[in-house]
């Protein structure tokens, strides 16, 4: 059996090894082939469309015959439950299940059929997602707000210069969508991230 593992994180800060790894030795255990590894770090609340890593899967799956993709946990594939329906209708009508291992549940069963009670649980698993990250939000925002209103001072303090390699280092995907040639708002649009980190990144490269 022939099988894709995704894996994703938000931030540069986190590492995704432990859910690949974790993967990896599933499908050994199962016995199964893994054909490919797509791992990226972005946020998990963009449309699929500006997940270059995301798509790149897809492209791969529809392309190649796969049986089943594997994540470590619903909110790997996304936490945009529009988006992440989306995915999973695509992986259903390609007759590719989608394992979920936290929850050791499947899409589909052996006969390329719609497991009910598993799209019941994940559409409910994916919309309480969807609503604890709007409610941290929430909480960081409330949180920033008062810390300014009782004084607290933001931002960096004077002097504060980071390292170009260091700047680099936590940016990579910036940098790897730049040396492919992405213009900066395309690059601002896929990553998340200012126009002046941008700009600062693709000057730094260009040195």
């Amino acid at each position: 059996m022939k099988v894709v593992i995704f894996s994703r994180v938000s931030t540069n800060s986190q590492d995704y090894k432990r859910q690949t790894e974790e993967l990896k030795e599933y499908s050994t255990k199962m016995g199964y082939e893994v054909v490919g590894t797509y791992e990226e770090k972005i946020s998990g609340g963009k449309e699929n469309e500006e997940r270059p890593i995301l798509m790149e899967m897809v492209n791969f799956i529809k392309k190649n015959k796969i049986d089943k993709v594997l994540c470590w946990e619903l909110s790997r594939i996304g936490r945009n439950t529009i988006e992440v329906l989306k995915t999973i209708k695509l992986l259903n009508d390609n007759c590719i299940s989608l394992y979920i291992k936290n929850y050791n549940i499947e899409t589909l069963n052996d006969k390329c059929e719609m497991n009910g009670l598993s799209q019941f649980l994940i559409q409910i698993l994916s919309s309480v997602s969807e609503m604890e990250k709007t409610t941290i939000r929430s909480r960081v925002k409330s949180g920033y707000e008062n810390f300014r209103k009782n004084g607290g001072k933001v931002g960096r303090k004077e002097g504060f210069k980071k390292d170009n390699e260091l700047i680099l280092s936590e940016h990579k995907e910036v940098v790897k969508l730049l040396k492919q040639g992405y213009s900066v708002r395309k690059v601002m649009k896929l990553t998340d991230k200012s126009s002046g980190t941008v700009q600062k990144v693709k000057k730094l490269i260009e040195e």
